[in-house]
This record gives structure tokens, C-alpha cells and sequence, in this order.
């Protein structure tokens, strides 16, 4: 079983036993593989290899895993990512600011206490009127954070179809 990667020419990646770093014109990434299978991983001019002598299913399913992690740390650090969250209230105005590595949501349904979300890694947080952008060059920090964001804002006693009140995922661009 064995999988390549194509590395463009504006990247440039290191692969040390099981640590894989990307460097790129928007940052670097550097992430760290542990898996219990007998899976290599290597570069050989402009690519990168991603191999087993195993044929059975789980070890190919995780040569793939690390294909996709590997093409997203490419992906990143030559375009980002970026999820783009609706502010939507019917009730009453949500206030959303931004505070170290938190988001305050206040006024959410009238309530007098505030409501938190943390934000993940170097993911850059915009509030924007009614729209909030999330971006960033690691996806899972970024997709992180929006459903962090998404979270604080969940109803749970009230009628979902009176009730729409919230902060919602309504584009994942990049």
C-alpha cells in the first residue's frame, strides 16, 4: 500500500520518522503522526510518500487518515481557511466580542450572564456586523473554534422552530 503527495513548488516540507512539517507563504504547520501500525513515512524530491507492506483494511484506512492530514497542512499554508458564522436573532440583539483567546456572546435570549468560547491555536477571530469569520492556516484549529462558537450558542429548552435564535456555520470557504 502506498500513496503519494505532490508537494507544490511555493511549499516546502521536512519529514522526520513521524513528524511532518509544511512551511508555506502563509506560515508553517508542523504536526506529529502516532499510530501503532507499520506505516513509513518519507520524501523523495518533490513528494511525499505515505507507505505500508500491510494489505489489511485498518492500515490502509490510515495511510489515507494521513494522506488527507497531509494535503490539509498544504492546503493551509498556501490558501487558509476560513468559515464564515451568521449572527441570527429574532428575540433579542446579541452582542459578540472578542476577549484574549475568548468570544463573549452577551444578551443571548435576554440573559444576564455572558456566554463563552474559546478559540484555538493562532485562529484569527473578525466580528463583522451580523457575521463573524473565523480563519486560519491549521483546519482543525479553525473548524475547532467555529464549532466552539456554534456551541455556546445551543438551545436546549426552548422550541427550536419558535426559537432560531443563534450563532450558525453558513459558509466554509477557501
Amino acid at each position: 500500500m502506498e500513496k503519494e503527495i505532490i508537494i507544490p513548488e511555493n511549499v516546502t516540507a521536512e519529514v522526520q520518522d513521524k513528524i511532518v512539517k509544511i512551511k508555506g507563504e502563509r506560515g508553517e504547520l508542523e504536526k506529529t503522526f502516532k499510530y501503532f501500525f507499520d506505516i513509513k513515512i518519507e520524501k523523495k524530491d518533490n513528494k511525499i510518500i505515505v507507505f505500508s507492506k500491510s494489505e489489511r483494511r485498518k492500515v490502509k484506512a490510515m495511510v489515507g487518515t494521513i494522506v488527507a492530514h497531509i494535503k490539509n497542512m498544504i492546503k493551509g499554508v498556501t490558501k487558509g481557511y476560513e468559515y464564515k458564522l451568521a449572527i441570527v436573532y429574532s428575540h433579542f440583539p446579541i452582542n459578540v466580542k472578542m476577549e484574549g483567546d475568548k468570544i463573549l456572546i452577551t444578551n443571548f435570549l435576554g440573559e444576564k450572564t455572558f456566554r463563552k468560547a474559546r478559540i484555538i491555536g493562532d485562529t484569527k477571530v473578525e466580528v463583522k456586523g451580523q457575521e463573524i469569520i473565523v480563519s486560519g492556516i491549521n483546519k482543525e484549529n479553525v473548524g475547532q473554534t467555529a464549532a466552539n462558537i456554534e456551541t455556546a450558542c445551543r438551545l436546549n429548552k426552548y422550541d427550536r422552530r419558535i426559537f432560531q435564535d443563534g450563532i450558525y456555520i453558513k459558509e466554509k470557504g477557501k
